[in-house]
């Protein structure tokens, strides 16, 4: 009985030392996410003037002419993937995984990849993987998004890619974090509403041309959404894991609460025992 006791109070140590470092992780996660989303605010004027500066462009030129924004015939395709480079963050990286591999259209297409653990995953399969980044998951710049993007830019100016997608998991709550893609080459903007051009055009000139204007800022568009991707992960990693570890808690709580009661029925019994071996010695004493 004893023995027993003693292995209770064991587990009931080792459940506890395991609760107080998921207690903590929850705890360091939630800041982080805060933080994160912090950042996303922080960028979110910038991204607005180059949107608005490409939408009053676009008044002045017809975009479809312009070597970014041009769609031609998608022969090669290059997937920027975003992960973290930690586990422990519940079935963060696995659904983005699945999510990926669902929208990767040839395991010949190129790839490239933000965090260890979908590079490690889209190595082992053998696709082509253009280049690979670690640490990014929450220590990143926008000078960091801003490599990514000129290698993509580089590869695609040359003709080496037709198309480039970005995969990350967008944040949409604490409890709720969704794969998303989202084209980023050949930029896109058949939905912005073009400006009014009979009172400006005759105001404003643009050198050395509007089109070459327009891939400047469509150069820095793709900059500033990759930058807005590695945050939108890095909060939903920070998200997943600090449910991930709420739930480990409360079950550590659980499995404490039960072995607790295990201990107590165990140690009951053995003061039973020992009374009833009181009372017994006291009768062979008459």
């Amino acid at each position: 009985m004893a023995e027993q006791m003693k292995d209770i109070k064991r587990r009931i140590n080792s459940v506890s030392s395991i609760r107080q470092i998921t207690n903590a992780m929850e705890l360091v996660s939630t800041s982080k996410m805060r933080k994160t989303r912090l950042r996303l605010e922080s960028s979110r004027p910038y991204y607005t003037t180059v949107i608005d500066n490409i939408r009053e462009l676009l008044s002045y030129t017809n975009f479809t002419k312009t070597p970014l924004t041009v769609v031609r015939e998608t022969k090669s395709r290059l997937y920027i993937i975003i992960s973290g480079d930690r586990g422990l963050a519940g079935g963060y990286t696995s659904n983005l995984i699945r999510f990926a591999e669902e929208q990767i259209v040839s395991d010949e297409d190129y790839v490239i990849t933000v965090g260890s653990k979908v590079n490690e995953h889209f190595n082992k399969r053998g696709y082509d993987i253009v280049d690979k980044f670690y640490g990014l998951s929450e220590d990143f710049t926008f000078y960091d998004a801003k490599h990514i993007a000129d290698i993509v830019l580089d590869l695609y100016k040359k003709k080496s890619i037709d198309q480039v997608e970005i995969i990350y998991t967008k944040f949409q709550s604490a409890l709720s974090q969704l794969p998303t893609i989202q084209r980023l080459l050949p930029a896109d903007f058949s939905d912005f509403e073009e400006e009014d051009e009979s009172n400006v055009n005759t105001l404003i000139t643009f050198e050395p041309s509007p089109e070459v204007m327009l891939d400047y800022l469509v150069e820095e568009y793709v900059a500033i959404s990759i930058y807005a991707a590695l945050i939108e992960s890095s909060s939903s990693e920070q998200a997943s894991r600090m449910q991930a570890m709420k739930n480990a808690t409360e079950n550590a709580d659980e499995m404490i609460d039960s072995l607790s009661m295990k201990y107590n029925r165990a140690r009951q019994a053995s003061i039973t025992q020992e009374l009833t071996e009181i009372v017994s010695g006291a009768e062979a004493l008459k």
